[in-house]
């Protein structure tokens, strides 16, 4: 009798408590969601770390990503032209042999100022910028002080441009990248300004001034 009423009374706990458990924690997770509203939802995501492994989509890949778009956006800005339009739109060495322009080619000493030339008569100014501003760091004064273009519309130098960089790593890159680039179905001509050019810019920054 006694090891009957034991099992009785122990079957009966075992579904008491198994029945009265699962809820009560639901219900003080539900009070708690109406409390605590987002504070829960993170408790509930780092259970999911711990239990699920859901966990591993937050943290690592979504800030990679955003590095990975940053990035891509402070290398190419909207406003200017990106580095595959360049690629497409340039003339391979191959092909610029067959153009007279680049016949007797050199790129000139490296400077931070470059040479343009071969350039369509519907060029403008906001043209150049938008393929040679990418080399320039907008957010710095500096740099911004020291873009500066310089773009012929009449006599014989027509159809030429002179463009200051900020530094000569940014001029050679601009060569590099931009040089047979076709803008208006002509390709452009870039090479370093020659020396002289500087002394020039020195005159006309105390004009400025």
């Amino acid at each position: 009798d006694v090891f009957e009423q034991l099992q009785h009374v122990g079957h009966k706990k075992i579904e008491f408590h198994i029945s009265t458990e699962i809820p009560a924690v639901l219900q003080i997770n539900s009070e708690k969601e109406e409390k605590n509203g987002k504070r829960v939802y993170l408790y509930a995501t780092t259970e999911e770390i711990n239990n699920t492994g859901f966990g591993r989509i937050f943290p690592a890949p979504s800030s990679n990503d955003k590095m990975e778009t940053e990035e891509e956006d402070d290398e190419i800005p909207s406003e200017f032209i990106s580095r595959k339009d360049l690629e497409k739109n340039r003339l391979s060495r191959e092909e610029m042999e067959k153009y007279s322009v680049f016949k007797n080619y050199e790129p000139g000493d490296p400077n931070c100022r470059i040479y343009v030339k071969n350039l369509a008569k519907q060029v403008q100014e906001k043209d150049l910028k938008f393929i040679f501003g990418r080399y320039v760091d907008f957010q710095s004064e500096v740099e911004r002080n020291m873009f500066d273009i310089r773009l012929m519309k009449e006599g014989r130098m027509k159809g030429q441009a002179f463009i200051g960089l900020p530094n000569e790593k940014a001029a050679a890159k601009a060569l590099k990248e931009a040089n047979g680039y076709i803008l208006f179905e002509k390709p452009m001509v870039v090479q370093f300004a020659r020396s002289a050019r500087p002394k020039q810019d020195a005159n006309e920054g105390k004009r400025k001034k």
